[in-house]
């Protein structure tokens, strides 16, 4: 079985404020939108958004109401600068999470948090 990856999809509240994130402020086009699913082109991969409310009436999925505190996922995206990539999205109002750091390994990584605080990590390559 050879599986690929195709799509990420987030469950969220507020759909207003999340497509303002992800388009506005991070600036990820969109490839398409259906009522509250939008899909974002990244690249190889899509990073797409629905409502909870959706997930549950369309879908059928048990999705709950609330966030949890407590996050078992990231998002990454990588980048040329991280610093510059964090002080532009702090003067936008975004949550940062944890500030740039130097990994062992040489690469460059912070965390930020969208509006429904999922984590999103802002990293240079490794290679």
């Amino acid at each position: 079985m050879e599986l690929t990856m195709k799509y990420v999809i987030l469950y969220v509240n507020n759909f207003e404020e999340t497509i303002h994130f992800y388009r506005n402020i991070l600036g990820l086009p969109v490839k398409m939108q259906q009522g509250t699913y939008v899909e974002f082109d990244t690249g190889a991969t899509i990073l797409s958004i629905n409502t909870r409310d959706s997930v549950r009436e369309e879908i059928g999925l048990d999705v709950p109401n609330v966030l949890s505190d407590a996050q078992t996922f990231e998002i990454g995206f990588v980048v040329d600068d991280v610093q510059a990539t964090i002080e532009t999205l702090r003067t936008q109002g975004v949550t940062v999470v944890k500030e740039p750091v130097v990994k062992p390994w040489g690469q460059t990584v912070a965390y930020v948090a969208d509006p429904d605080g999922h984590y999103i990590e802002i990293c240079t390559s490794v290679d």
